[in-house]
């Protein structure tokens, strides 16, 4: 195993090399080509996508889980347009960001650079393979793809299809990889692959991310966990609340941007739960409530401490009474995993201390948490939502995936 994954961090090293002569006009073609390919290879994708989902339902998989792993041709042309909307984006790569003149009349630019060598490691969601592939392409880098065991036939299937077509049009060998094996030393060589691999990129829940960062010798951007938060204030408009939570939890329960837990103001519980909880237990929903919240809900067992802490991505949902914007934002700010949380309220005064108090990646004014997403912030995709504070916070999209450097130019100054 140690053999095969040098040979990958060999050539990722020498194409990361070739991409930095690569213009744009030639990754887009690229690009386009893998858009093409895609879609003459939808009934293949889905042939292989669906040895996975039986492997998944033969071991029980929740039906959130089973979500995450079916891809649709709805899904499959999703992922194509995706492609075609980083075709448009600008080319990060060479961009000036700052530029002045030295007082010695040395001349001194900051530019945009790829990182380099991208190790990413995902769970479920084969979509992933693409979005990772074309973020890292247009932004200049090449990337090792390790994908979870249960998406193995679907991520061969993407890969093979978008390396093929990528080769067609300049792709330089080794870079875009799938590591095809699924025993999990493979993940241990990658994450100490110093001389090869500039980043890891994690994307997935707690338990992933705390086995990369205890074992990992490469830096780690953290992405993925996302125990979201929404609060509806004193001054919420209801029909606006139980529109944006009925989106937040049920549009896709397993996705890191869903939300997992409900803090209700005490003078709205009476006007909202006993609504809320019917429209959500109609739609499958199990409600975990604490002693307050549970008087008002049909169909709610109570929680316990555990809840709040616990990213679901299933169809359940913690509900707590809260008695001021301080008393939620306090219970945010202990148990978020710092990526989305949202605040329904009309007040001006309420929806700014929220926004500037609550430290997460992603905050929202009466909009549904699930907005929290590459493509729908208009990147294309997005190769995981940063929860951490160093380099990239959020979606990355092209941009995230650049470093800088200095460029100087002189006529013979010296120090």
């Amino acid at each position: 195993m140690k053999k095969y994954m040098n040979n990958m961090g060999v050539l990722a090293k020498k194409a990361s090399r070739k991409l930095l002569q690569m213009d744009t006009n030639s990754k887009n073609n690229i690009l386009e080509e893998m858009a093409k390919e895609i879609l003459n290879n939808i009934e293949f994708i889905k042939k292989e996508n669906e040895k996975d989902l039986q492997k998944g339902r033969e071991k029980k998989l929740t039906p959130a889980f089973i979500d995450r792993l079916t891809l649709t041709d709805e899904r499959i042309k999703n992922m194509v347009q995706g492609i075609r909307t980083v075709i448009n984006l600008d080319d990060p790569i060479g961009e000036t960001l700052s530029g002045f003149r030295h007082k010695n009349g040395m001349e001194i630019s900051q530019i945009r650079v790829p990182l380099g060598v991208i190790g990413m490691i995902f769970e479920s969601r084969p979509n992933v393979t693409v979005d990772a592939a074309v973020l890292s392409l247009k932004s200049g880098n090449s990337i090792i793809l390790r994908g979870g065991s249960d998406a193995i036939f679907s991520n061969m299937a993407l890969a093979k299809i978008i390396i093929k077509a990528g080769k067609k049009r300049g792709l330089p060998d080794g870079a875009i990889q799938l590591i095809e094996y699924t025993d999990r030393s493979c993940v241990n060589e990658l994450i100490t692959m110093n001389n090869f691999i500039d980043v890891i990129i994690p994307r997935g829940g707690k338990s992933l991310k705390e086995a990369i960062l205890s074992k990992a010798t490469v830096p780690v951007i953290e992405t993925g966990a996302g125990l979201c938060h929404t609060y509806v204030d004193q001054y919420a408009d209801l029909n606006i609340a139980i529109d944006i939570i009925i989106n937040a939890k049920t549009s896709r329960p397993g996705v890191c941007n869903a939300m997992e837990t409900l803090l209700v103001h005490n003078s709205s519980i009476s006007n909202l739960l006993p609504i809320l909880g019917e429209k959500l237990s109609a739609l499958g929903v199990e409600l975990r409530a604490d002693e307050r919240s549970i008087k008002y809900l049909a169909n709610a067992i109570p929680a316990t401490n555990n809840d709040w802490s616990t990213e679901y991505l299933d169809l359940i949902l913690s509900i707590k009474t809260v008695d001021s914007i301080d008393e939620a934002i306090e219970h945010i700010d202990f148990y978020s995993t710092k990526h989305s949380e949202a605040i329904i309220s009309e007040n001006y005064r309420n929806t700014q201390k929220f926004l500037r108090e609550i430290d997460s990646a992603a905050v929202y004014v009466n909009a549904s948490t699930r907005f929290t997403d590459g493509g729908a912030f208009g990147f294309g995709g997005e190769i995981g939502i940063s929860t951490q504070k160093l380099h990239a916070r959020g979606p990355m999209g092209i941009k995230e995936l650049t470093s800088v450097k200095y460029i100087i130019r002189g006529n013979g100054q010296i120090r």
